[in-house]
């Protein structure tokens, strides 16, 4: 490749809507451009990089045995109601009408569609195991589409399906991928992690994610340097802080706390440790019981310092429809307003659910059902009835690991792959069966497979970037090698090396291409380190009549004198590093 028949187009300034260092050095870069809210156009440098990664995907796949196909972007909405996800999804899903007023979607995801086709597709238990897979547009109308192409609402996804007769088998299938998976990220280049996850919307019972280490990452990730403990902190377990209740020490007292709504500053009055005090959350439960719709009070309870986990609130057993309290339903329950809510004295019945932390607590201070009170020296059994338990919070860095092997440690990380054991979810819903052994029907078992193509660009970034531009994985970078002559147009010693050079590395099988635009050497190196070429080697009059090329990695800080007949091993030495 040659730049001048190649197209570049590098910008000194980000787009003030650029709000991520990605976001910024792609549109710098000129590898996107922006064309509506959340959509953009892939540029010649930045579809390098997207074919790169989907063909590091598609070899790993296909040695896992996945077989790729292609599925449409616009779906019927008849398989979305099937599921019964054409209401569940919301506003994210969008719809479109064609013009007979039939109405479709258009994809965010695809297991209806593969759920569809193989249950017209298999039909013995002699056909399975399968996995499917394809990398496709898809579309989510996000609420607020933001940071360049990490929550953009068109982006391209690889989703795979298996389809297995049993849950060992799915569990097998799953055990495929998540190593098939652990071999892309390796091949990219980038340091991830792989944690236990919760499956959210999507259903089904375990999953991963994988995450790109950032420090910018959105999410938090929850792992313990000494074990195989792992997971996002959705999904991370927090055991109680003291193992054991100790016995009541001191008596229940009403304590004055004049506008005191939050436990630090009820903690700071009463001269307490933070980890003294506990944090009420007032929830509301509405459901129909005989044809009347009815509400239940819940409360749950929190160390001072500990915050709520809504994922982990949700799994509580009569919690799956929960909502926030309203400050009206919260005096009529409590008879005080929020801020001195607590689990003494409450109006009208209340449901307590302690966290597992809180549950293990003597003698904290909680509010008192009055303004401007709290009650110190608090106890269950005797001051207040034993409280159903549960994992209520996050953790925090120190707790203990789940697996009882160490204490967790939290880093940042980037979501860009996903992978699900979604059961009889689908399979059930769509009636997708197949004859047993003893030809019988059973529901195929599925597992679901996932990574942001286009995610993995911004991500790659955030891990990889310094004041000069991006650092790219020499893997999925955009080219391999850059070529910068120096006065290629007035000395023909330079440009017989470039031309022969050239010839050399691409017949090595690199992907190299010459900077023939005849820039000034400073504007030239600017554009590379923007766009990110790991490898650039530079050829002038000064170093050939040494017999002398001049090699830098886009990490290095000095550039290295490296001999001309000796510069295609170095090279082809420094891309296996």
């Amino acid at each position: 490749m040659r730049a001048s028949r190649f197209f570049i187009s590098t910008q000194k300034e980000a787009p003030s809507d650029a709000e991520i260092v990605s976001h910024q050095l792609m549109m710098r870069a000129g590898m996107i451009k922006r064309l509506g809210s959340g959509i953009y156009t892939y540029m010649p440098t930045g579809l390098r990089v997207i074919r790169k990664v989907e063909a590091i995907i598609r070899d790993e796949m296909n040695k896992a045995g996945a077989i790729e196909l292609l599925m449409p972007l616009v779906q019927p909405a008849e398989l979305w109601q099937e599921t019964g996800r054409w209401d569940k999804m919301g506003p994210e899903l969008m719809r479109v009408k064609d013009r007979h007023g039939r109405e479709y979607a258009i994809q965010p995801t695809s297991e209806e569609v593969i759920t569809d086709v193989v249950r017209t597709e298999i039909k013995s238990y002699r056909q399975l195991p399968l996995n499917f897979y394809h990398i496709q547009t898809k579309f989510r109308d996000e609420r607020r589409p933001r940071f360049g192409l990490m929550r953009g609402r068109e982006f391209t996804m690889k989703d795979a399906y298996s389809f297995d007769r049993d849950l060992a088998g799915m569990q097998a299938s799953y055990k495929v991928m998540f190593d098939a998976y652990g071999a892309i990220f390796t091949r990219f280049g980038l340091r991830f992690r792989a944690v236990a996850a919760d499956n959210g919307a999507i259903g089904g019972t375990g999953s991963h994610e994988f995450h790109v280490i950032a420090s910018t990452g959105e999410d938090a990730l929850v792992y313990c340097p000494t074990s195989d403990f792992a997971a996002n902190m959705e999904a991370a377990e927090a055991m109680p802080i003291a193992a054991s209740r100790p016995a009541p020490a001191q008596a229940l007292t009403k304590a004055s706390t004049p506008g005191t709504v939050k436990c630090e500053q009820v903690a700071a009055l009463l001269g307490l440790h933070l980890a003294q005090t506990v944090k009420t959350i007032a929830l509301t439960v509405e459901k129909a019981v005989d044809g009347k719709q009815v509400k239940e009070n819940w409360m749950l309870l929190l160390r001072g310092d500990h915050e709520l986990n809504e994922v982990k609130v949700a799994k509580v057993a009569g919690l799956a429809g929960h909502r926030f309290a309203t400050e009206a339903e919260i005096l009529d329950c409590y008879g005080s307003i929020p801020g001195y809510l607590g689990p003494i004295g409450c109006k009208l019945p209340v449901t307590v659910v302690a966290d597992r932390t809180v549950a293990n607590m003597a003698d904290f201070v909680c509010g008192a059902n009055q303004p401007d009170f709290h009650y110190t020296g608090a106890n269950w059994g005797r001051d207040i009835a034993e409280p159903l338990v549960a994992d209520l919070r996050n953790v925090v860095e120190g707790d203990a690991s789940p697996d009882g092997k160490g204490v967790l440690a939290i880093e940042r990380g980037i979501e860009v792959g996903h992978v699900f054991q979604l059961g009889t979810a689908y399979s059930a819903s769509m009636k997708a069966t197949f004859l047993d052994e003893n030809g019988k029907p059973a529901p195929l078992q599925m597992g679901c497979y996932g990574i942001g193509v286009t995610r993995i660009l911004g991500a790659a970034i955030e891990q990889n970037f310094d004041d000069k531009g991006i650092i790219w994985p020499t893997a999925i970078a955009p080219f391999e090698v850059v070529l910068c002559p120096m006065g290629m147009d007035r000395s023909e010693m330079v440009k017989a090396q470039v031309e022969s050079l050239y010839a050399d590395l691409q017949a090595a099988g690199v992907d190299v291409i010459v900077d023939d635009r005849g820039l000034r050497p400073g504007a030239m190196f600017a554009d590379w380190e923007l766009i990110g070429v790991p490898h650039r080697v530079v050829i002038g009059e000064r170093g050939l009549k040494e017999g002398n090329l001049e090699y830098q990695g886009r990490r290095d800080a000095e550039a290295t004198a490296v001999p001309v007949a000796g510069m295609v091993d170095f090279i082809k030495g420094a891309l296996r590093q």
